[in-house]
Parts: C-alpha cells; sequence; structure tokens
C-alpha cells in the first residue's frame, strides 16, 4: 500500500527524535506500538465479523435452495400420485 523503505523511515525517526527528545522517545514508542497493536486486533476482528457474515448469507442462500427443492419434490409427488390416480380411473 504505501511504499517506504529504509531511509523514509530513517528520516521520519531522526525528525521525531529531534521534535520529541531523546528522553521522552522510549515512551512515544511504546504508546505508538500500543496503539498499532489495537489497531491490529481491531482490522482483524472487523475481517473476522465479515467473513462470519458471507458464511451467514451463503449458508441461508443454501437452506432456501434446499427449501425450494424440497418443496419441487413434494410438487412432483403430488403429480406423480394424481397422474396414477388419473390412469386407475380412465382403466375402470
Amino acid at each position: 500500500m504505501f511504499d517506504f523503505g529504509f531511509w523514509e523511515f530513517a528520516i521520519i525517526g531522526i525528525i521525531i527524535l529531534v521534535v520529541v527528545g531523546p528522553e521522552k522517545m522510549p515512551s512515544l514508542a511504546r504508546k505508538a506500538g500500543i496503539y498499532a497493536g489495537k489497531l491490529n486486533k481491531f482490522i482483524t476482528k472487523i475481517k473476522y465479523d465479515i467473513d462470519e457474515d458471507i458464511k451467514v448469507e451463503e449458508l441461508k442462500e443454501q437452506l432456501s435452495f434446499e427449501d425450494e427443492k424440497s418443496t419441487l419434490s413434494e410438487v412432483l409427488d403430488d403429480v406423480k400420485v394424481n397422474s396414477e390416480d388419473s390412469k386407475k380411473e380412465i382403466d375402470r
């Protein structure tokens, strides 16, 4: 996504070191790491939730298809029974 190389990170680090100072740099890096971890967990949870929603929708579609399939088989069975009854009546 971003094309940062070693030199870009080095320049950013030097600028931060000059602006913040060497005393506050470790605590700033620690806080940045904590927030990066929280962001990573948040993104992972969102991806998991989206995957679960997709799976639920797929299951709903499959169940809907199976319901239609069973309804069609019931209709076909009824047609077979009715056609057999009609044949029996015609044969009499």
